[in-house]
């Protein structure tokens, strides 16, 4: 947004103050959190007072009081106006605190934490007693949830994979050795080895959980159709050590007595994670969500995913994961040979597929018999002049959105793809319906090649093709992503149509080279199903599924997932667990999140630029929480103080804390994100990894090594 757009709405909404009391309330949420004031975001003070690591930071419902957990055990209640301390809570706790919630129906006179102890704490603020002292987990707590408009009620996540509701109003000794409070148990479904990690209940929809855990895929639960039951664990009356997972007793994990409804549960997942499974654990790397939360309205729900990028999915309108889904594949043989004209008649009813293609009808204009008939016969020499030079069917795309596209392909023809990217996204929010530039963000992710990118090149091809069915580039990137990713039965399917569809084009250098190396990785692939084949031990159908085999119910979630909405990339996450991503401003219009190497990225959420990068650490970035009603960040990691962040005058200077390189700083997130494990850890362990011409480049500067370590 200009700046006199931008002044023109504040003076609209001045007006609307003064004139209309009940706009006011109104005119502060929408202004708390503008472009301008984000472009000015530093360091406000930093908050002294606790030993260890901070792991967790909360607001209560005003914002008047910020909470913050670490590894000393301790709470610390913070006034962030004054930046003094206001009261020191000692939790007792035996292990890292992970997580600190207000109690709603409190008035912030109540707080819970859960620690590395396997315990969770209620405590009364005013009296600095514990109230509650819950020991049902047989895991590290990673996270507890509450809801605004249900009080004396939360939820907890734990590392022994199960989801545990708690109610004030129940006697303590409901939740003793054999409690009956667990709601969710994820080792029912995916072996003894699940893992929760995060949770978050909706904020206008309360009953709707999402929970994420040691996998890529993020679990939408309907508490209604839920119904608590017991665990319990081998010896009551010996101690348990809460570090020993294997002291739960996982004889009420079965599926059939932790069954639940099929419809209680919805997972997302990014299209392209499940294929790449395999690929990560040859890698040794591994996939969590480490933070979920809902967004400001509770339609979406926002993941940020260990090992990968954030993702954000439309809870209310959820999309399917793409792969080859082009109405062709009815006309393809068993060998891939395109069918004869006469198969398809054009008696037949008209069809049409979402794609954009037409089966028996009109394409783009031309009355045909069958697209077969279309795609077999080799167009006419001008009709295929009109195809090769066509790049954008419809609308021509305006002289403000041509300009950026130039930008973007000079951008692009300099091998610098992240600003081709940057570029491509901004002409996408103008003008949406434009295929070319679709086709030409495809180009720049598939070079790029960071986690993720692949895939979304291959969406974008999708939608060039559904918005202009001859982009002949789309059609073939379309083949050469299918292929990248593994899909190779869909690459070969996509390339056979390419050359029926272009057949000019069927003998180029490149389509050949792509189809050589599809049919060489189908033959491989086909060699090793075989020798898995054979290798596979007889089974019998009576045989009762293993404790580390998925369950029917999980195989039918994770087949029916859906598919991300927006995609964050820049930052790292792979050394902790915790770090988390947030929605920042009233209506969620930027997305926040911390790094493996000290800094937190600002995302816009529209058109998921990269908007600030800024150090928050020396170390690691984990926790950033945004102040309900003001422009100010809350941020903590392994340095053991709590920063605050908010706009600083418009006549700063130079912010020292300032990365201005953010695409340099994003791409070394990338390659750290694809390291080699061993040179993790040495980075872990305050090692610096370079080669000889970091070190001649960089001389001796002190600072720049990044010692990460866990949480």
């Amino acid at each position: 947004m200009d700046r006199p757009t931008l002044y023109n709405n504040l003076v609209k909404r001045l007006y609307q103050r003064e004139t209309q009391d009940r706009c006011c309330v109104g005119f502060q949420r929408a202004q708390y959190v503008t472009p301008d004031l984000v472009s000015r975001i530093g360091l406000e003070t930093e908050l002294e007072g606790h030993a260890g690591c901070v792991n967790c930071l909360e607001w209560n419902h005003n914002g008047s009081i910020l909470a913050s957990g670490s590894d000393d055990c301790q709470v610390i209640l913070w006034d962030p106006l004054r930046h003094r301390k206001l009261t020191t809570i000692q939790t007792r706790h035996q292990g890292n605190i992970f997580t600190v919630k207000f109690l709603p129906s409190s008035n912030d006179g109540t707080i819970v934490t859960g620690a590395a102890d396997c315990k969770i704490r209620v405590h009364d603020v005013a009296s600095k007693e514990i109230t509650h002292v819950f020991s049902c987990h047989a895991g590290r707590v990673k996270r507890v949830a509450v809801a605004p408009n249900v009080p004396f009620m939360f939820w907890s996540a734990a590392e022994d994979g199960t989801i545990m509701q708690f109610d004030l109003r129940e006697p303590e000794s409901a939740y003793g050795p054999s409690p009956h409070n667990v709601l969710i148990n994820l080792n029912a479904h995916m072996g003894p080895n699940a893992e929760a990690k995060c949770i978050s209940i909706n904020p206008y929809r309360p009953e709707l959980l999402a929970v994420g855990a040691n996998d890529p895929y993020a679990r939408l639960y309907d508490r209604r159709m839920l119904s608590c039951k017991s665990i319990r664990f081998p010896n009551e009356n010996t101690p348990r050590s809460p570090w020993d997972r294997q002291n739960l007793i996982y004889t009420l994990s079965s599926e059939e007595e932790f069954d639940m409804p099929r419809k209680s549960a919805t997972y997302f997942v990014g299209g392209h994670l499940p294929q790449k499974l395999k690929d990560f654990k040859k890698r040794y790397r591994t996939l969590a969500s480490t933070y979920v939360t809902f967004g400001p309205d509770g339609t979406e729900l926002l993941v940020n995913l260990g090992g990968e990028q954030i993702y954000l999915f439309d809870i209310n309108k959820p999309r399917k994961p793409q792969r080859l889904e082009l109405p062709f594949q009815d006309l393809l043989g068993s060998n891939g040979v395109v069918k004869e004209a006469a198969s398809c008649s054009s008696s037949s009813p008209a069809t049409t597929s979402t794609n954009g293609y037409s089966l028996n009808g009109t394409t783009n204009g031309v009355k045909t018999n069958g697209m077969s008939k279309h795609i077999a016969s080799k167009p006419q020499t001008g009709e295929y002049k009109s195809i090769r030079k066509h790049k954008y069917e419809g609308k021509p795309l305006s002289p403000s959105v041509d300009l950026i596209r130039q930008k973007a392909n000079i951008a692009f023809e300099k091998q610098e793809y992240t600003e081709a990217v940057r570029l491509y996204n901004r002409a996408l929010i103008i003008a949406p319906e434009a295929a070319v530039l679709y086709g030409n963000r495809a180009a720049a992710f598939m070079k790029r090649g960071w986690d993720g990118d692949l895939y979304a090149a291959l969406r974008d091809c999708h939608t060039a093709i559904h918005l202009d069915t001859n982009h002949l580039k789309a059609h073939f990137r379309l083949a050469r992503c299918l292929y990248e990713l593994t899909w190779t039965k869909e690459a070969f399917d996509c390339l056979t149509y390419f050359k029926s569809r272009f057949p000019d084009h069927a003998s180029s250098h490149a389509c050949e080279a792509l189809d050589r190396d599809i049919k060489a990785a189908i033959f491989s692939k086909t060699e090793e199903d075989g020798a898995s084949a054979s290798n596979k031990p007889e089974s019998s159908p009576s045989r009762r599924r293993r404790s580390t085999d998925l369950s029917e119910l999980e195989k039918y979630w994770r087949e029916e997932a859906y598919d991300y909405t927006q995609r964050f990339c820049g930052h790292c996450n792979t050394t902790t667990d915790i770090k988390e991503a947030n929605y920042f401003g009233c209506n969620g219009q930027y997305i926040v999140a911390g790094s493996d190497d000290g800094s937190f990225f600002v995302w816009d959420k529209i058109t998921t630029n990269m908007v600030r990068v800024l150090r928050g650490d020396d170390s690691i970035v984990n926790c950033l929480q945004p102040h309900p009603s003001f422009c100010m960040l809350a941020t903590s990691g392994i340095d053991p103080v709590v920063r605050l962040w908010s706009p600083r005058p418009e006549d700063r200077g130079k912010d020292d804390r300032e990365v201005v390189n953010s695409e340099e700083a994003a791409s070394a997130n990338q390659r750290r994100m694809n390291t080699d494990p061993l040179e993790v850890m040495l980075m872990n362990m305050g090692y610096r990894i370079t080669n000889v011409l970091d070190e001649e480049e960089e001389g001796s500067r002190e600072g720049a090594a990044v010692q990460c370590r866990p949480s």
